[in-house]
């Protein structure tokens, strides 16, 4: 008594089974669309950037966290405390 070849029967039921998948019909997109570049945030801003030691990186790492700010964010509010301070001294005479 020899055993049926279930794998093969498998198989062959499995290739049968299969639905035939056509590719999915994409519409070409206006030529416009695929030429225009995504609007930057950025437009009208300057980059300043710096190179800072490891205590500086974590004390930015720190306040970032903190005060919930990206860099940006976290130097336009250094700048301007600094700025106001600056100003106050001269206002003053001290500076």
């Amino acid at each position: 008594m020899t055993k049926p070849n279930r794998a093969a029967d498998f198989l062959q039921n499995m290739k049968e089974d299969l639905p035939v998948m056509a590719a999915p019909i994409t519409q070409p997109k206006p030529k416009e669309a695929r030429e225009r570049k995504p609007t930057s945030t950025r437009t009208g801003l300057k980059h300043i950037g710096g190179y800072l030691d490891t205590d500086t990186v974590e004390k930015v790492a720190i306040l970032r966290a903190r005060l919930k700010l990206d860099n940006s964010e976290l130097i336009k509010l250094a700048v301007d405390d600094l700025h106001r301070k600056h100003m106050a001294k001269r206002a003053f005479g001290d500076a």
